[in-house]
């Protein structure tokens, strides 16, 4: 016996995913249902060998469906999720809206799986913020070895976290600088993308951060451990696809980089490649279409007692959004609904 599974949002970038991995990972579906905006009803997308039409999620009725995979904007899941959670279908989802609130889990399965048991104070289970995933991964089985005390971590995430208009923005700007008198001006983002890096995600906060840097201070805390102190530097670069991170570690207890290299290879959902020659480390293309988050460049920080450095890449689509939010489910069904 199977789950009835409803995937909201499945004609953009994240739901998409969200269809082709549930299908790649056998997840046992006995009945989905794509659902879109009335402007998309219709829309035929991909799950496995089988097409499905979108849905409309206005009038939508998630009465004895399982679980409802969201992939929205904060404003249609602040409307649509507590209507799904109240028929008994458990949301999992992947906008900012209930990432903070006390009652609902924020999960990586990797690092806090427990967690999972608290989705029944609302029926909702937050996804995390696409740079926090893919490096709490990573944080985890560091810091219950050595104890993390602090961590400074600057982004270098894809234009596809900005969804499909980043993604046309960057191939538009590109093509334009090669056609006199079709150059691409700014859109989505602040300034040119192509050829060019924007120290800017979200919005400004009154502290000078911006709203992303702050999302991986908050949720690293509620995630892995309130007493780590986290200070991020979030930027846009002109990559399609793949989130990289460049993490300064400063532990409480010593930890050489041979350990944390070993530790880092037996634990769940890494890969390891470091090898100190050209070629020897991995980069977003390299990443792109994979499950795993990539560790590279392990080092010691001579400047401080107790520090790492590390490199860390992931598939900002899958790890950073549609594979977690999966693998939410796959946590849920195991201990909790039982099906399959």
């Amino acid at each position: 016996m199977g789950y009835r599974i409803v995937v909201v949002g499945a004609t953009g970038n994240v739901g998409r995913e969200m269809l082709n991995i549930l299908a790649e990972r056998q997840f046992p579906v006995d009945e989905i249902a794509a659902l879109a905006s009335r402007k998309s009803l219709g829309t035929e997308v991909s799950f496995g060998e089988r097409t499905l039409k979108t849905q409309d999620l206005d009038t939508f009725d998630f009465t004895g469906w399982d679980i409802a995979l969201f992939a929205v904007g904060s404003e249609a899941t602040k409307t649509y999720a507590p209507r799904a959670a109240a028929t008994g279908c458990v949301v999992i989802d992947n906008s900012s809206l209930y990432r903070y609130d006390p009652d609902v889990p924020l999960i990586v399965p990797e690092v806090n799986p427990d967690a999972v048991m608290g989705y029944d104070k609302k029926n909702i289970i937050a996804n995390p913020n696409c740079s926090t995933a893919q490096m709490v991964v990573a944080l985890k089985p560091l810091h219950d070895r050595a104890r993390i005390k602090r961590v400074v971590v600057s982004t270098y995430q894809s234009v596809s976290g900005a969804g499909k208009e980043g993604m046309d923005e960057l191939w538009n700007q590109t093509k334009g600088m090669y056609v006199p008198g079709q150059e691409v001006e700014p859109s989505k983002f602040t300034k040119q993308i192509a050829f060019n890096v924007i120290p800017h995600i979200d919005v400004f906060m009154d502290s000078g951060e911006t709203k992303e840097e702050w999302k991986m201070v908050a949720e690293t805390k509620k995630i892995v451990d309130p007493k780590i102190k986290l200070t991020a530097t979030c930027v846009r670069v002109p990559v399609f696809v793949g989130h990289s991170e460049a993490i300064n570690i400063e532990f409480e207890d010593p930890l050489d980089e041979d350990e944390a290299r070993d530790i880092l290879r037996e634990s769940p959902g890494i890969l390891v490649v470091d090898k100190r020659e050209d070629g020897g480390y991995t980069t977003p293309v390299e990443c792109v279409g994979d499950y795993a988050t990539y560790i590279s460049r392990i080092r010691q920080d001579s400047t401080i007692d107790n520090g790492l450095n590390l490199w860390c890449v992931s598939d900002n689509l899958r790890k950073g959004a549609a594979l977690n939010a999966v693998q939410i489910a796959e946590l849920l069904g195991r201990r909790v609904l039982k099906k399959g």
